[in-house]
């Protein structure tokens, strides 16, 4: 059986300070989706880091494209993950935290429906929320013609959720960049080559380069995971 160099845990820890980290997967060739959606890319090992960092945060913060496109669940937890957050003295699910412009949302799907506890939508002034959302879900507007990103992070401090973690879209991650917003970028590489017309992980617009630096290096039957953080934040030099 294959075994990591750690626990995730700790390869994957929670920051003493707020952080905002990413989780993404592309293909050795930069593709983030196979035929329209993630799954295609997915591998060994994946679902373990992917599970272990929906365990550790605070908050999931996801674009409604991406909830549409992936079809997203509710945020459900494992019991043994349950018990962990517990026993680190955290509420026993994560905040479920939806991005939305247009407030285009399916309240049947199972992110509303079957959600453990309330999901926030974050939206901006100029949107109108619908009765049928605000009976699912807490609508907050934040900005006046587009999201307040930076308002969003600081609303999420204010109630206690300092680890945040953002599973995407590539326009999120690309609006994220641009507000400086990203303090880690967890990046899973999966062993193929996709060709297409697939786009890249972050897609938004042009900006400075934000230097990282390259905390560990994990690999799983050719699957490569990839830690990167802020050079000027989480305690790096």
């Amino acid at each position: 059986m294959h075994t990591w160099p750690a626990p995730l845990t700790e390869l994957y820890p929670r920051e003493p300070d707020p952080a905002l980290r990413v989780n993404f997967i592309a293909s050795a060739d930069g593709a983030v989706t196979v035929e329209g959606v993630s799954a295609g890319l997915q591998g060994p090992g994946d679902k373990e880091v992917f599970d272990t960092l929906r365990m550790v945060c605070d908050a999931l913060i996801v674009a409604a494209g991406t909830v549409r496109a992936e079809n997203y669940d509710a945020l459900r937890l494992t019991p043994a993950a349950r018990a962990w957050r517990t026993a680190a003295g955290l509420p026993e699910y994560p905040l479920m935290v939806i991005v939305s412009g247009s407030l285009d949302l399916d309240t049947e799907q199972l992110i509303f429906s079957d959600a453990p506890i309330r999901p926030i939508v974050i939206t901006h002034s100029r949107a109108r929320a619908a009765d049928r959302l605000t009976e699912v879900a807490e609508v907050v507007a934040l900005g006046d013609d587009r999201v307040d990103l930076a308002a969003m992070v600081r609303l999420l401090h204010e109630r206690g959720a300092t680890q945040l973690l953002c599973e995407g879209g590539p326009g999120l991650l690309g609006s994220l960049i641009a507000a400086d917003l990203v303090d880690e970028l967890c990046l899973t590489v999966a062993p193929l080559l996709v060709g297409g017309g697939a786009g890249r992980i972050a897609r938004g617009p042009d900006g400075p380069g934000r230097r990282m630096r390259l905390r560990h290096v994990l690999t799983r039957e050719d699957m490569l995971f990839l830690r990167y953080v802020r050079k000027t934040r989480l305690g790096t030099p």
